[in-house]
């Protein structure tokens, strides 16, 4: 046991989540990261494994007369979705993460958190080092969650085989037990653009800003906007109107499960301000009478640009912007199963022009059925020919289905509800774990996923309560505990 008090257990995990938060750990780029935590497990005194795609598989031996003991895993992952505040300086590639800790939260000063899922990492690093009696346990920490499960995807299963239970740390509610999850895939539609000169006299950069986003599982089902779609309902609208436009450029969002909160473009045009403005104004206000009661803080601005050396196509720009108001973007289905889950959801993550030359949108459909996700790709494959774009299908995540003999819930429950004096709920989710990959690997492997408060995930917002770390803590030492004696 951990005969610590609450106090000293938040200083210490975050004592970790701080190493963690000093590197810049973007999904896709983990290199930094996965070489800390090999050390930082070594210096534990764990045998580590990094493998070829930078997992860190860490094995501690168990304790004198443990041996015999049922393995379990501790499992996370190590990358983070990174957004800033518009108009703060922030590169995900270089710069430290700014903690900002006060008497209830643990925040960031105008960047994500990272406590998704940092806060799960510094979990197993805090419980490994501190565990004086145990069995042999492992963790595991991926790279590349966020993005593409990259490490799950890559993970050898003899690193699952060989155990009994895993605990993923991956969830974000402390009274949550979670069970099952949704599946999702990966679809990127693409197109080559064409240019020429700009035949217009102004230019403008119409910048959207002030919407909420959120997780495009977990907040998929609160109605919010999203601002790639209403961006392109507004260059519709200065169709419609009549304006001649020519586009420039098309950018927004930051991650592909990430809803929108920002879009830009840039357009040249002969109109005036006014007429352009009295468009956006207009398009403002539909936007309040269809997100206004939860999402009310949108806004246009509307600034002089310098004039683009080149434009796209005008069949370029009208496909792109065909293409995501046909998306769908928003909740698609309830579940017929479990009141009040969302069963199947898509979310346009981004649009993005890196090398100026081929424009991308990020699409990501969610389901936990998967007759409805070769649904969104069926339809992925016709609206990229009906627009002219090539649909690239990659990574179908599988989803996670309950075990309903799961020894490791029943003792979880048991225990936190020892501990808390209340029931833990019992929750399958709209939102893609890895533990969908875990048991697919392994059908034998006992799996869960716990979590502390975490709020406003993948945005600057992100905050996480720390009155909840303690009981997190006591839960899983107190769950190895009898798993193990």
């Amino acid at each position: 046991m951990l005969d610590y008090s609450d106090e000293m257990i938040i200083d210490g995990v975050l004592e970790e989540f701080s190493q963690l938060a000093r590197i810049p750990r973007k999904s896709g780029h983990e290199k930094a990261v996965s070489d800390y935590l090999v050390k930082a497990f070594s210096d534990i005194g764990c045998e580590v494994h990094q493998d070829e795609v930078n997992n860190v598989i860490a094995d501690l031996p168990a304790t004198d007369g443990m041996e015999s003991a049922p393995k379990i895993i501790l499992q996370g992952h190590m990358d983070m979705v990174c957004v800033a505040d518009h108009g703060v300086n922030y590169d995900p590639l270089k710069d430290p993460i700014k903690l900002v800790r006060d008497e209830k939260f643990l925040s960031a000063d105008g960047t994500s958190l990272g406590a998704d899922d940092g806060i799960g990492v510094a979990e197993a690093l805090y419980i490994m080092k501190n565990l004086k009696k145990h069995g042999p346990l492992r963790a595991i920490i991926t790279v590349d969650e966020e993005q593409g499960m990259t490490g799950a995807v890559h993970l050898d299963a003899k690193y699952l085989k060989d155990a009994q239970y895993l605990i993923n740390c991956d969830s974000e509610n402390y009274d949550e037990l979670t069970v099952g999850s949704a599946g999702s895939v990966n679809i990127d539609f693409n197109r080559q653009l064409e240019y020429s000169a700009p035949t217009g006299n102004k230019a403008y950069k119409i910048h959207l800003k002030g919407l909420l986003g959120g997780h495009s599982g977990m907040e998929i089902n609160k109605g919010r906007a999203n601002a790639i779609r209403i961006m392109a309902m507004l260059l519709n609208a200065l169709d419609e109107a009549g304006i001649s436009y020519e586009l420039s450029s098309f950018t927004g969002g930051k991650a592909r499960n990430s809803i929108p909160a920002e879009a830009e473009v840039v357009i040249s045009t002969m109109a005036e301000t006014q007429v352009i403005q009295e468009v956006i104004d207009a398009e403002r206000d539909s936007c309040l009478d269809k997100y206004g009661a939860v999402d009310n803080g949108i806004e246009f601005e509307l600034t002089a640009a310098s004039q683009p050396q080149r434009v796209m196509s005008e069949d370029d720009r009208d496909s792109i912007i065909r293409l995501l108001i046909s998306l769908h973007s928003g909740v698609y289905a309830m579940s017929q199963v479990v009141p009040g889950l969302v069963e199947t959801s898509a979310n346009i993550g981004m649009v993005k022009m890196d090398d100026g030359e081929v424009l991308s949108i990020a699409y990501f459909p969610r389901s936990s059925n998967d007759a409805k996700i070769d649904e969104f790709i069926l339809q992925a494959d016709i609206l990229a020919q009906m627009a002219g774009f090539t649909a690239v299908i990659d990574n179908q995540a599988p989803g996670w289905k309950e075990n309903q003999n799961s020894k490791l819930a029943k003792v979880m429950l048991e225990v936190f509800e020892a501990q808390n004096g209340i029931p833990m709920k019992v929750e399958t989710i709209h939102a893609g774990l890895e533990c969908g990959y875990h048991v697919m690997k392994n059908p034998e492997l006992d799996v869960v996923s716990i979590g502390v408060n975490t709020f406003d995930i993948h945005s600057p917002k992100e905050r996480l309560e720390l009155a909840t770390i303690p009981p997190q803590i006591k839960l899983i030492v107190e769950t190895i505990q009898r798993l193990t004696f």
